[in-house]
């Protein structure tokens, strides 16, 4: 099954933590395909956090919804994820986003993600892997601040990235480079 998961960091070396949770997915699936990294400034939570370096992975999967969610968990726990508020400062957050013929409204595991279609920082690299599944007029719908919503790399590694072929949000439109490159 197909399945696409929301991958972010805002604490100690974001980078890392995204390829952490990047290389915990190629155990899955070694075709992972990863969106561009976006860095993008916190929704909720203390206003003193950082922001947040923010990508979309795609994986095929004989995995359940649930074992994937603990798989999930897992790395945020090898991170060192602490819960400690909502939407507060975390080294890793890693959420089922879509998960192919898959739809639930428990609270343990909801699919859709039940704010997916409310936050650019999901819409921007999602749309980059598979624009089927954003709705198209998500730029007029979610407030964006044209500053708070850069492409600022990608990652490379065991797994495939796709680069976005058009320009977005004072993007140059450019290669994408950056620390994790």
């Amino acid at each position: 099954m197909e399945a696409y998961l929301g991958i972010g960091s805002n604490l100690g070396d974001r980078w890392a933590h995204l390829r952490t949770a990047l290389a915990g997915l190629v155990v899955l699936d070694a075709g992972v395909v990863v969106s561009p990294v976006y860095e993008t400034a916190p929704v909720g939570g203390p206003a003193s956090q950082g922001p947040h370096l923010n990508c979309v992975a795609r994986i095929d999967t004989e995995l359940s919804p649930r074992e994937l969610l603990g798989i999930a968990q897992r790395l945020e726990a090898e991170a060192g994820r602490v819960r400690e508020e909502r939407w507060g400062p975390r080294t890793l957050d890693v959420d089922i986003l879509l998960y192919e013929g898959f739809t639930s409204d428990d609270p343990e595991l909801t699919v859709p993600h039940p704010r997916m279609y409310e936050r650019a920082f999901v819409l921007a690299p999602l749309e980059d892997l598979a624009a089927s599944l954003v709705p198209g007029d998500w730029h007029t719908r979610v407030a964006v601040d044209r500053d708070s919503l850069r492409r600022v790399g990608v990652l490379l590694g065991p797994f495939t990235t796709v680069a976005a072929g058009r320009a977005r949000h004072g993007d140059s439109g450019g290669p994408a480079s950056g620390p994790g490159c």
